[in-house]
């Protein structure tokens, strides 16, 4: 097994964070827009609205996942929504995303987060294993809500939120 590299992204990233990005909207049946991609993530660089992570092997850009801060107020603590996780096809199974979550909590520690947040859809039973192995608890307490404003970019069965 190859040696795979995981530290949060910066700027100088963008491009193979945009093609990951793009990759990650293709398999979630949204067209390809590479120049799109790098767009929406250089506004996140620009404006400090997220924070990413970008997963390597032998130096080539293999997975990523994105974290958005967020807050509680009844715990008066900062919380963090892991909306995106993605690793290309030919490195699945090779440890990357777990790797890219481990870095995305430990990360999360370091800033003094309550917690980490993802959704995914019931049917990913894949994604559902490797949470639960790795600790995460899914919640029965709460229902999730979501009020669509803008049709044409209806999310694809909540896939923006957590792979």
């Amino acid at each position: 097994m190859k040696q795979v590299d995981v530290r949060q992204a910066v700027l100088a990233d963008l491009s193979d964070l945009a093609q990951l990005l793009d990759a990650y909207r293709r398999f979630y049946g949204r067209s390809s827009d590479g120049e799109a991609a790098g767009r929406f993530l250089r506004a996140r660089f620009e404006h400090g609205e997220s924070v990413l992570f970008i997963a390597t092997v032998d130096g080539v850009a293999v997975g990523f996942c994105q974290l958005y801060p967020g807050f509680s107020s009844l715990s008066l603590a900062r919380t963090f929504i892991l909306n995106d996780l993605y690793v290309v096809e030919g490195a699945r199974k090779q440890g990357v995303a777990s790797r890219l979550l481990e870095a995305a909590a430990e990360y999360a520690r370091q800033v003094g987060a309550l917690c980490l947040t993802l959704s995914t859809a019931t049917g990913n039973q894949t994604a559902q294993a490797l949470y639960e192995r790795l600790g995460w608890i899914r919640d029965l307490e709460f229902h999730v809500y979501n009020l669509i404003l803008s049709a044409e970019r209806l999310p694809l069965a909540s896939a923006e939120q957590g792979g």
